[in-house]
């Protein structure tokens, strides 16, 4: 079994939270996800998320904080090992979807109303009960 290690953003604008949903032709179609991909050889979680925020949404997004999830799930490809960074985006700063087909900006209770990929839904449901200011 292929070890496949990502990191995602869980990207915070006024008390809700980025939702993006994979397009048709990539593996796990149209279900939701936390933006991110790949870590490649000698970055950390936090490099990676920042390059793969600037390709995949065009935006720059200080990737300062810890890691606030980590999960792992097989699937039929591989065991993708997910870890999630909690990342403020600041007004005035508009993602641009390059890779997801749509993006939402949902409440933390909200968030199961979404179908998310395997790997992401025990964030989703840690993060269900969290308030962000």
């Amino acid at each position: 079994m292929k070890d496949i290690y990502v990191v995602g953003a869980i990207l915070v604008r006024d008390g809700k939270i980025l939702c993006a949903q994979r397009g048709g032709e990539k593996s796990l179609a149209y279900l939701w996800e936390f933006p991110g991909g790949k870590i490649e050889t000698g970055e950390t979680p936090q490099t990676a998320l920042h390059r793969e925020l600037t390709e995949e949404l065009k935006i720059d997004v200080t990737v300062s904080g810890d890691i606030f999830d980590t999960t792992a799930y097989e699937y039929d490809f591989g065991r993708v090992h997910l870890s999630t960074i909690i990342c403020p985006l600041n007004a005035g700063v508009e993602p641009v979807l390059t890779e997801h087909v749509a993006i939402k900006w949902l409440a933390p209770s909200e968030l199961d109303q979404l179908d998310w990929a395997p790997a992401d839904q025990p964030t989703v449901a840690k993060l269900a009960t969290m308030t962000f200011a």
